[in-house]
C-alpha cells in the first residue's frame, strides 16, 4: 500500500531531501534536486488524483503531514528557478484548500519567512 507519509524523508523518493539541495547546493546538484522534488510532488499529486483531500473529503492525517512543506514551496522555486504550480497544479489547489482550514493556516509560517530563513543559511553556508 501506498504511503505518502513515506516521502516526507528516509524513503529514496521523498520530498525533504530534494527540496534541501534547491536552497544548499548549486549547478548540477541543484538541477537534481529540482528534478527529484518535482518527481516526489508529481507523484503526491497521483496519489491525490481528484479527490479534495488524501484521504476523501475531510482534512486528515497525511494531510497535516505534508501540508508544511508548502510554507518552503517558495524558497524552492525561487533558489532552483521553477514553478510547482506549474509542475503540479492540483497539488498547489489542494495546498490552497488545506490553507482556507483556518487552524492549517494559523499554525504554518509564512512562506517569505521562510525564504527569508534559507536567504540567510545559504549566505552561511557560502551560496549567496
Amino acid at each position: 500500500m501506498f504511503s505518502p507519509v513515506g516521502l516526507i524523508g528516509g524513503n529514496t523518493t521523498n520530498v525533504y531531501f530534494p527540496g534541501r539541495k534547491t536552497w544548499t547546493k548549486k549547478g548540477q546538484e541543484l538541477e537534481a534536486g529540482k528534478n527529484g522534488l518535482i518527481e516526489s510532488l508529481k507523484l503526491l499529486e497521483g496519489e491525490l488524483g481528484d479527490k479534495p483531500y488524501f484521504e476523501g473529503d475531510k482534512l486528515g492525517y497525511v494531510d497535516v503531514a505534508l501540508i508544511p512543506f508548502y510554507s518552503w514551496f517558495h524558497g524552492y522555486e525561487t533558489f532552483a528557478n521553477f514553478s510547482i504550480e506549474a509542475e503540479c497544479p492540483k497539488l498547489i489547489a489542494w495546498c490552497k484548500r488545506c490553507m482556507q482550514n483556518e487552524s492549517v493556516s494559523k499554525s504554518l509560517v509564512d512562506p517569505q519567512v521562510v525564504y527569508g530563513f534559507l536567504v540567510e543559511l545559504r549566505k552561511k553556508l557560502g551560496l549567496e
